[in-house]
């Protein structure tokens, strides 16, 4: 009697076997990172805790001004947690290929599955580390719960779109010119202030909000403050410029993606 093969043909067998491969890329991802001693992959999410507990104490200790009177630790838990979130994306991409093409062997690796797992991994990071601090900061009670929580949900989820759209981006480019390593890490830190992690678009005059406003992650970050505080304060984001903006940074990405899966030679 002849054996079924383990998957069948077609968009379901291929889901399982991405599905598979991803999984294992997972696993290598994390052990590669973090080993096996001390915590271990523990660290995937205790880093950017300990990163954004580090600020909201700094920030408490120096009474800092972000333009409003909301609760400080609210303020930066929601601005460092978004800034973790669409920053390290790009940083874990550039150079992920270079550093596995000998997996490229492998039939059923992908480009695209080096990318995905490495995302996967920074965006579950960042959010056990946002939700973490979120319930750890309301048990203690430094916050009030979000007023919304579906919306702040909505604005995480279009921060890691974009995030993971850049990083897809500039993970392909930087396979094709070691500049963009070069470029991103100083881009990054211009970008960070105004992100709008450390002020409200509503607390600036309206020449600076005309301006930050053209940034993307600024609507981003105004959309789960927004569903963080409330009435408490003025959001001001639009998800008509937000959404295409992705859109159109995603088909850049997967064009990007498509000319050096073409060209990739395995080591």
């Amino acid at each position: 009697m002849a054996l079924s093969p383990p998957y069948s043909h077609g968009l379901a067998g291929s889901l399982k076997v991405q599905r598979r491969v991803i999984g294992a890329l997972l696993r290598r991802e994390m052990l590669t990172r973090y080993g096996r001693h001390n915590i271990g992959f523990l660290w995937l999410f205790v880093e950017p805790m300990l990163f954004t507990v580090g600020v909201t104490i700094l920030w408490t200790a120096t009474k800092s001004v972000h333009g409003s009177d909301l609760p400080i630790v609210a303020f930066a838990l929601t601005g460092y947690s978004s800034v973790l979130l669409w920053r390290n994306m790009p940083g874990r991409c550039i150079g992920a290929l270079q550093a596995n093409l000998a997996l490229m062997y492998h039939r059923n690796i992908k480009v695209i599955d080096i990318y995905i797992a490495r995302l996967l991994l920074e965006f579950g990071g960042a959010t056990i580390s946002f939700a973490s601090l979120t319930v750890l900061f309301l048990a203690i009670g430094w916050i009030t719960p979000p007023d919304d929580v579906l919306t702040v949900f909505g604005g995480w989820l279009l921060i890691a779109w974009f995030g993971a759209a850049l990083a897809i981006l500039l993970g392909s480019l930087s396979h094709i010119s070691e500049l963009v390593d070069k470029l991103w890490h100083p881009f990054s830190y211009l970008l960070f202030p105004l992100s709008g992690a450390a002020f409200l678009v509503a607390a600036l005059p309206q020449f600076a909000q005309d301006a930050v406003l053209w940034i993307p992650i600024v609507h981003g970050v105004e959309m789960v403050r927004d569903g963080f505080f409330g009435s408490q304060a003025r959001s001001i984001y639009d998800l008509g410029y937000l959404i295409p903006f992705n859109l159109g940074l995603s088909v850049a990405a997967l064009i990007a993606l498509r000319y050096v899966s073409l060209r990739v030679v395995p080591e």
